[in-house]
């Protein structure tokens, strides 16, 4: 029977945009057809945004992005402002990014292989990419340790995520982290289904074990610091990786502040990368188009892509990054309004 270690020998590379000016090839693409046409299109609106002096870039994430090699490029986003504030599922910031943060590692597989056997090695298998589960016990330990630290009381996600990205200013391991550069920069980052990842274990284990009150997540709270954003921000752009509840809840603020009896304007700017079908009604492949007739997206700057994002995103923010938009941007450091700072 093989070792744990025979397994876990191959590290997952993380994709750097910086090394290959993707402009020339990106710029032919729009001269041909099918989806290489919208991927142009796309990388080109993703550029107008930072173009935009009063545009506030939002980024969407769903999926195991960050393990499969796309941390770096959203590392390299918030580092040269290229982004102001963070949505995504629990999966990329706590089970692949803060992991990683701690000092651990995705390691190369493949889906051939016996699962079984990988149960029994304790090794986690996405699709063709492992991770130590023994590792990402220690995550949850870790994020039970944060909450016992913490006040007794309700926080939104992203203040928990705050208080994961200062415990790796003086714990971390890995420089890269998204979650402590985030921390560093002051952008805001937000997990509306916050237990839906190794958060949660590591918070029930905190919630179980507490001798009075104790730390919860609000995702209301959530939802209503987001809206803020998009009240005070007025003209906003997404770029959407994947779909799901990320997707939604920023195309919901617009919503929700016009409910509050704000005159907010749709998302000015909007392109989703994703696999996604859009006719079995399911959220992730709903069309942007189809969110102009809830009033949540302006369709003068959109652009669906159909296609992985390992592959898309690289492209389409390597455009951006080589075009030097982002030089003339500055940190909006959103985190510090939303901390009344």
């Amino acid at each position: 029977m093989a070792t744990k270690a025979d397994y876990l020998k191959v590290p997952v590379e993380q994709i750097d945009i910086k090394t290959v000016d993707v402009r020339p090839l990106i710029d032919s693409m729009g001269r041909a057809a099918f989806q290489a046409r919208n991927l142009a299109r796309a990388a080109h609106i993703f550029d107008q945004m930072l173009r935009d002096p009063q545009c506030t870039v939002i980024l969407t994430l769903a999926g195991s992005l960050f393990g499969a090699g796309l941390r770096k490029v959203v590392y390299d986003m918030v580092t040269h402002h290229m982004v102001d504030a963070i949505v995504s599922t629990g999966a990329p910031i706590v089970d692949q990014d803060f992991y990683e943060g701690l000092g651990f590692r995705h390691y190369q597989g493949t889906p051939f292989v016996d699962d079984a056997e990988l149960r029994d090695l304790h090794i986690d298998r996405i699709y063709d990419h492992y991770m130590d589960e023994d590792h990402l016990d220690e995550v949850d330990g870790t994020i039970a340790k944060i909450a016992n630290t913490l006040d007794p009381r309700p926080y939104s996600s992203r203040e928990f995520i705050r208080a994961m990205g200062e415990y790796l200013l003086k714990h971390g391991k890995n420089p890269e982290s998204v979650v402590q550069a985030c921390a560093e920069q002051d952008v805001p980052i937000f997990v509306p289904a916050f237990s839906d990842c190794s958060a949660g274990f590591g918070l029930v284990f905190h919630q179980w074990n507490a001798k009075g009150p104790t730390v919860s997540i609000d995702s209301v709270k959530d939802f209503r610091e987001l809206t803020k954003l998009k009240i005070d921000a007025r003209e906003t752009g997404i770029l959407m990786i994947s779909g799901g509840v990320p997707k939604n809840f920023v195309q919901d603020t617009v919503v929700a502040a016009t409910y509050l009896g704000y005159d907010s304007p749709m998302h000015k700017y909007a392109v989703q990368l994703t696999v996604a079908d859009e006719r079995d009604g399911g959220l992730s492949g709903s069309t942007l188009k189809e969110a102009r007739s809830w009033g949540k997206i302006d369709l003068a700057n959109e652009q669906m892509v159909f296609g992985e994002a390992t592959i898309n995103m690289p492209l389409v923010v390597g455009y951006a990054w080589h075009s030097g938009a982002w030089k003339g941007r500055t940190g909006k450091r959103l985190a510090r309004t939303l901390d009344g700072k």
